[in-house]
């Protein structure tokens, strides 16, 4: 065996290991965690009727979403997301944790949802009609050929 050919063999082992470990590690879950929801623990000591919005707000930090117009509540939201490798995040868990207060802004009540009780809501959609309405790009061209006016691109007036 020449000394070549046994540099080619180490080096197509070492190339194959590397491989092997970026494709296993690329298939490794990753967990992500956004926002925050106060825990059951944590809401024990919230009292109905004598915990204020302040008092929630001081304890919890600032909350993910005021209800000013519609009701006066504070929402606090956290959501798991899984991944693996080149698949798309899935949302694993989501708790929404909302308090209602009174016009005192006192506490009235305290209530959690879950990825279960859920359904999408679109809050609002903001999007840009382009106009071409389903027409390829060929569709495009050819039809723009119908609209060439021969006198014009010959050159004749």
């Amino acid at each position: 065996m020449s000394r070549t050919t046994g540099k080619i063999k180490i080096a197509t082992r070492v190339v194959g290991v590397a491989l092997f470990l970026a494709g296993t590690s690329a298939c490794t879950k990753i967990d992500k965690f956004h926002g925050f929801a106060p825990s059951n623990e944590d809401l024990t000591e919230v009292a109905i009727g004598q915990t204020t919005k302040d008092d929630v707000i001081a304890r919890f930090g600032p909350p993910m979403s005021e209800g000013a117009l519609t009701t006066n509540a504070v929402y606090y939201a956290s959501s798991q997301f899984v991944h693996y490798g080149a698949f798309a995040p899935k949302e694993v868990d989501r708790q929404v944790v909302a308090f209602r207060f009174d016009s005192n802004n006192v506490t009235r009540d305290v209530a959690r949802y879950t990825l279960q009780d859920g359904k999408v809501v679109a809050l609002d959609r903001r999007v840009t009609e382009d106009g071409i309405n389903d027409v390829s790009v060929i569709g495009q061209l050819l039809g723009a050929l119908g609209r060439v006016d021969a006198g014009a691109f010959l050159g004749d007036e």
